[in-house]
């Protein structure tokens, strides 16, 4: 019998949940409390990774700390096994004021995990206690605790101070959990599963003047009005009905009194694709589309347009692998086969791009949505989601045939 076949070995706990992950569930809720107590934003997650190393190496990790920053990389290698696992959370809290009513809330004002990061941080310590303790396995284990994932930027950090090359990995793993998904059931994605985002700063320039007066002005209000309406045909008119693409513009700011017409009008945009060539189109048309337009009303468009983050695309084998384990584990009933891919964004991305693997959703119940003052993560979901790295881990690190 493989570890892929091995069934629960006491039926008392729900499904899939390892016992020892259930034995200890209260203390692997007590870390998720302490984190949401005192949330840190990104790049300023010293308290929470101070937390995560102690723990780590109270289980006997050789810990590496301020690896891009403010992240925690824990390393457990067992036997002569060649195969290297990673695992990764994200750590870091949003500015936003919590309104959820909790015991344990926010110690901080205007600062919250709205996002459920202390419960996938509370998550990977659970399996790391495990598999530290009970784990059956041979090779080389790189638990990766990752700073501003909300700023798009803690990947891509950790990745520049030498994550891979520091502690190699074949395959890499990540979750996230989903408000509106049952808990202790899993989503699986192939190929793409989270958008690209990108966002833009657009400033319609004009002639400002008196509003009693507007044929000696170049009103930029009027030309940033038609811009939004014409900004809606870019993906209607430029992308394949078959694919996903968003143009959202999220402000627009210009003017302050009724009779002025002013220089400038500003606006911000979202824009989102699941395949790179549909991203590739988003910029360019979107950048054509406002320059055009203003100057067809004979104002200008000047664009602020960085790149963000890509697309989340997961790589077939290794989602085909944890898609295995969970059913093995869990039972098809906790498989969500229709699990859709989500326009959200990830830079779980960057991780993707450097290295094979998969990123997961785990069900959170009927909460209010992510990003919400009024979110609360579910603490049930802890042990299933524990249990699927625990379970993915003794599996995939295994002895390889001579």
């Amino acid at each position: 019998m493989t570890l892929l076949d091995r069934p629960p070995l006491d039926t008392t706990v729900p499904r899939g949940v390892l016992p020892a992950i259930a034995a200890r569930i209260d203390a692997a809720i007590a870390i998720r409390h302490d984190l949401h107590r005192h949330p840190e934003l990104a790049f300023e997650e010293h308290r929470t990774s101070a937390r995560i190393a102690e723990l780590l190496q109270q289980w006997g990790y050789t810990v590496t700390t301020g690896v891009g920053g403010t992240g925690v990389v824990g390393t457990l290698q067992r036997g002569q096994g060649t195969r290297r696992l990673g695992l990764r959370a994200d750590i870091d809290a949003l500015p936003i004021h919590e309104d959820a009513g909790l015991a344990y809330a926010s110690q901080r004002e205007g600062l919250m995990h709205a996002c459920g990061h202390d419960g996938h941080t509370a998550i990977l310590l659970a399996a790391a206690h495990y598999l530290a303790h009970h784990g059956r396995f041979d090779g080389t284990l790189h638990l990766v605790f990752q700073p501003a994932e909300e700023t798009g930027s803690g990947a891509s950090k950790m990745i520049d101070d030498g994550l891979f090359e520091r502690f190699p990995v074949d395959v890499i793993y990540g979750l996230h959990n989903w408000p509106g998904v049952p808990t202790g059931h899993f989503g699986f994605v192939d190929g793409p599963a989270m958008a690209s985002v990108d966002w833009a700063r657009l400033r319609v320039v004009g002639k400002g003047g008196h509003g009693a007066e507007p044929q000696g002005s170049v009103d930029p209000i009027l030309a940033a009005a038609h811009v939004v309406t014409a900004l809606q045909s870019v993906v209607s008119r430029n992308v394949d009905p078959r694919q996903m693409g968003v143009v959202t513009v999220g402000s627009i700011h210009g003017g302050k009194a009724a009779n002025v017409i002013p220089d400038v009008v500003e606006l911000t945009l979202t824009v989102r694709a699941y395949l790179p060539e549909v991203r590739d189109t988003l910029r360019r048309r979107v950048a054509e589309v406002a320059q055009h337009t203003a100057a067809a009303f004979g104002a200008r468009a000047e664009i602020e347009f960085p790149r963000g983050f890509p697309s989340v695309i997961n790589h077939p084998e290794q989602t085909a692998l944890v898609r295995a384990v969970a059913r093995a584990g869990f039972g098809d009933a906790q498989v969500l086969d229709d699990f859709a891919p989500r326009t959200a964004s990830e830079d779980f991305a960057f991780l993707l791009q450097a290295r094979p693997g998969s990123f997961v959703f785990v069900g959170n119940g009927d909460s209010a949505p992510l990003h919400s003052p009024r979110y609360v993560f579910n603490d049930a979901a802890i042990a299933p989601a524990a249990s699927l790295w625990a379970r993915l881990a003794e599996h995939y690190l295994v002895e390889e045939p001579a």
